[in-house]
């Protein structure tokens, strides 16, 4: 199973529309797609099941999926994850995820998707971090790049962080978060000539947020030859 693991620069960059919009990319070339956001901080209700908004959203793009799976760690307050947790009493380990992995990779689908919570390196407790979830999974990394200001200094740092993670940097999407933002086209030049991974699109800013239409913007190509994982 080949499979990818997204980041983001920061909370609120647009990590779930990246998610989607790369599922339905790979779903239009014929391939078979899962997802999981294994960590997720801010539960709702809808028709008697609790769940996190972004985690709907990816089963949805995916066209099903057990909430289980897609999230073993759901935490009900949108807080920082390790807070949520210390405040519903519960520990955040790794176990959970690596057997929801397991019981998705046994269906054989031919990629996953996996977004990962706020930023690249997010406490989930005294000594893990999402960086660990991310080794756990070993999947290679896609960072998403919210464009606003502020956003080159995110964006190299947070490269920097997950090469010294010792995962494969396979690309990063720019993402219009502010159709306002003065100099995009300059700010994503910058990040083009400075980033070692290849920009697998932009995404433009466009008011429905349609993942669907919006994975005509990725360029896949770059992602075709990503290994599969090396995960239990």
């Amino acid at each position: 199973m080949r499979g990818v693991f997204l980041t983001g620069t920061d909370t609120g960059v647009g990590k779930t529309l990246a998610a989607c919009a790369l599922i339905h990319a790979l779903a239009a070339r014929g391939l078979r797609v899962a997802a999981m956001k294994p960590v997720a901080a801010g539960a709702s209700a809808a028709a008697g099941t609790l769940a996190n908004d972004d985690s709907r959203l990816l089963i949805e793009a995916c066209g099903g999926g057990l909430i289980e799976d897609v999230t073993p760690i759901l935490l009900a307050e949108a807080i920082a994850p390790h807070i949520a947790a210390a405040h519903a009493g519960r520990a955040i380990a790794l176990e959970p995820i690596r057997a929801a992995y397991r019981r998705i990779a046994a269906r054989a689908p031919d990629w996953l998707v996996v977004e990962g919570v706020g930023g690249f390196v997010v406490p989930l407790g005294p000594r893990l971090d999402s960086v660990d979830v991310a080794r756990a999974l070993a999947f290679p990394v896609v960072m998403v790049v919210g464009l606003r200001l502020g956003c080159l200094n995110h964006a190299l740092l947070t490269a920097r962080a997950i090469e010294a993670s010792g995962l494969a940097f396979s690309g990063w999407i720019a993402n219009a978060i502010d159709p306002a933002m003065a100099a995009a086209d300059e700010n994503v030049a910058a990040l083009v000539e400075r980033l070692r991974a290849p920009l697998l699109g932009r995404l433009p800013y466009v008011p429905d947020r349609d993942a669907k239409r919006l994975a005509r913007s990725l360029d896949l190509a770059p992602l075709l030859g990503v290994v599969k994982s090396r995960a239990p």
